[in-house]
């Protein structure tokens, strides 16, 4: 069964939120107005999940989740250690049920949510659905925790029970966090504080985030952090000042979230006796602290090659210093204007179809049938994400589209999650569950596909060296500078529950001092920067979940490279791992690549790929 306070806060987890980045999934523009590029009338509809908020259907469900709670708590409860394989596959399959119907209430009030933000009817259904997911979880908790208290062997001989093979492992799996489940007083206790923790905490970040305003002309946070790839570095500075002002204003609620998301872990783990604040979205992404250990150093001990790249960088920009505002100016030499909404759908579904012609078809359909959000609108949340929904309708993308190139990247790398997450409906609704590690996997890929398509469009030298340097850019937000933020959620972890409730100043010493070692001396990072930690919604949804964007982006330069070897072997077997969903743990599904996750010279191999990227650029004249 799903942690329902997770649910609510990402969508299953893989609301990617967002692309390679928060930071680089909103600072994807150049403030063009959303007529300019097609997108105003690209909209969702959400009524393959409920014909809207007056759907008689939305009650009938909400009562159905609760009648089969009760019924299964009262029919169950206390009796699962004597069921044998039949009554036990019973069992799950109605759970699985439940969830699903729980799982469509949860998406349509999410998504209807996420367009709306300052809705006080949209806020209170996701208010309302979450109570309900709470009193459905406090209801059927007794299922996880007395499957968990099963001795090993009797577990053992129903996990080898042909009947229960479609949910093996997702059992198998439960049984991982058996030595952090509490009483079932207190299990269903925190089921029922579950709307007023976590996961109302974030929908107030949503809140203010998604009212928020910066500057004179009170822009949006989208809209002002687009231009940080503006051009002019007078735009970028003040761009930068806006957005601190902006943040400044808001800092002392802020930092209360953060403090308070931040606190509500530490209980939680000490509750659970988790060896370290990390520790729990490990066991989530079914990894090894020590893998994690190994691909946190490798990362770490290779910022020389961030260092290089911007020292080159500013070199092309003729400048004596690069600041933080400096980071993601346009290199000159590509010319790029608005990319229309279609020509957008169209570089995205050719380049799949040059990979698999079944991968362009699912991605069609996303662009047919209105299973994408795309324009820039007040009230709507930034960033991008695909949300799985549930496997008897299909996923969800939202974009903010400005109609750049990064945008056409961000489409990919969503449009990439969505294929991954139709694919694994296949498993079913639990097994369909992809750790968080390889859901990157797919995203990553597509946007590879799309920059070598748009790579061998380009002829002039600059170009190709500026279009470059735009991808090595995205890889290191995605690499280098995710593994960066867990080095800040890690000081600010240890902090809280070290020192107590943390001051603004504490904590931007924090962001200083993990973000400075990834630039070294080739970006100054000022003071005002300090505060940038404040508006990241993945410190406060999941607690640990950034290293998956590193993890998945290394992952996929080895996958891509074995397809550079093995040519149409290999599709069929990448379209089987994104099918197998997480009916199998990464170590499991990512066998037949022959890929040890354990070994440091795997994650090496990648980051070798992002130094020949860096070597193969044409020097500074």
């Amino acid at each position: 069964m799903r942690n329902q306070s997770l649910f609510f806060n990402m969508g299953r987890k893989n609301i990617e939120t967002t692309g390679e980045d928060v930071e680089m999934t909103v600072e994807n523009g150049k403030g063009k107005q959303i007529d300019d590029v097609g997108a105003a009338e690209v909209l969702w509809s959400l009524e393959d999940l409920y014909l809207g908020v007056d759907d008689p259907a939305l009650e009938e469900d909400m009562e159905l989740c609760r009648r089969e709670a009760n019924g299964l708590a009262r029919k169950y409860g206390g009796k699962v250690a004597g069921l044998d394989g039949g009554e036990l596959l019973e069992l799950v399959t109605r759970l699985e049920q439940l969830d699903e119907r729980l799982g469509r209430l949860a998406t349509y009030s999410f998504l209807h949510f996420t367009t709306r933000t300052g809705d006080p009817q949209a806020s209170a259904l996701l208010q309302r659905v979450e109570e309900l997911a709470a009193g459905v979880g406090r209801q059927t908790i007794f299922f996880r925790l007395e499957w968990n208290r099963l001795d090993r062997e009797q577990a053992e001989t129903l996990l080898g029970s042909d009947l229960l093979e479609k949910y093996r492992h997702y059992l198998a799996s439960l049984r991982r966090f058996a030595p952090h489940q509490l009483d079932q007083a207190r299990e269903e206790l925190l089921q029922e504080l579950a709307p007023v923790g976590r996961s109302s905490w974030n929908v107030l970040f949503e809140k203010l985030l998604g009212q928020m305003t910066f500057g004179e002309r009170r822009r949006t946070e989208e809209e002002v952090l687009s231009d940080l790839y503006h051009p002019d570095r007078t735009t970028r500075r003040q761009a930068a000042a806006e957005m601190t002002e902006g943040l400044q204003r808001h800092l002392h609620i802020l930092t209360h979230i953060f403090n308070t998301l931040a606190a509500e872990k530490m209980i939680q783990d000490r509750l659970r006796s988790y060896p370290s604040w990390i520790s729990s979205m490990n066991l989530e992404n079914e990894l090894r602290d020590e893998t994690v250990d190994t691909l946190v150093e490798a990362v770490t001990g290779r910022y020389d090659i961030v260092h290089r790249y911007y020292e080159m960088k500013r070199e092309i920009l003729g400048l004596k210093r690069l600041y933080d505002y400096d980071r993601y100016a346009p290199v000159p030499g590509l010319e790029e204007g608005v990319i229309p909404w279609e020509q957008c759908c169209r570089i995205v579904v050719d380049s799949f179809a040059a990979f698999s012609t079944e991968m362009a078809e699912i991605a069609e359909r996303f662009f047919q049938e209105k299973w994408i959000h795309a324009p820039v609108l007040p009230g709507k949340r930034g960033g991008a994400f695909a949300h799985p929904c549930v496997p008897d309708v299909h996923p969800y993308v939202m974009v903010n589209y400005l109609g750049t190139l990064r945008d056409v990247s961000t489409v990919a790398h969503e449009l990439g999650h969505g294929v991954h997450q139709y694919l694994a409906a296949r498993q079913g609704y639990y097994n369909s569950d992809t750790p968080l590690v390889l859901a990157e996997t797919a995203s990553v890929f597509a946007e590879l596909l799309v920059f070598r398509a748009q790579l061998e469009l380009l002829e002039s030298r600059e170009a190709r060296r500026a279009f470059i340097c735009q991808k090595l850019e995205s890889i290191f937000a995605t690499v280098f500078r995710q593994v960066a933020m867990n080095r800040f959620e890690d000081a600010m972890h240890r902090g809280r529950r070290e020192q107590g409730e943390l001051s603004p100043d504490q904590l931007s010493a924090f962001w200083l001092a993990t973000q400075k070692p990834m630039f070294g001396d080739s970006v100054r990072l000022r003071e005002e920067y300090g505060i940038w930690w404040s508006y990241i919604p993945h410190f406060l949804g999941t607690p640990g979940y950034v290293y998956s964007y590193a993890f998945g982006e290394l992952l996929v330069l080895a996958l891509y490279g074995l397809y550079q070897e093995q040519g149409e072997g290999f599709v069929d077997r990448y379209l089987e791992l994104l099918a197998a969903g997480g009916s199998r743990s990464p170590y499991e599904l990512l066998q037949p690549f022959g890929i040890d996750l354990d070994d440091p010279a795997f994650w090496h191999r990648g980051l070798d790929i992002i130094e020949q990227m860096l070597d193969e650029l044409p020097p500074v004249r």
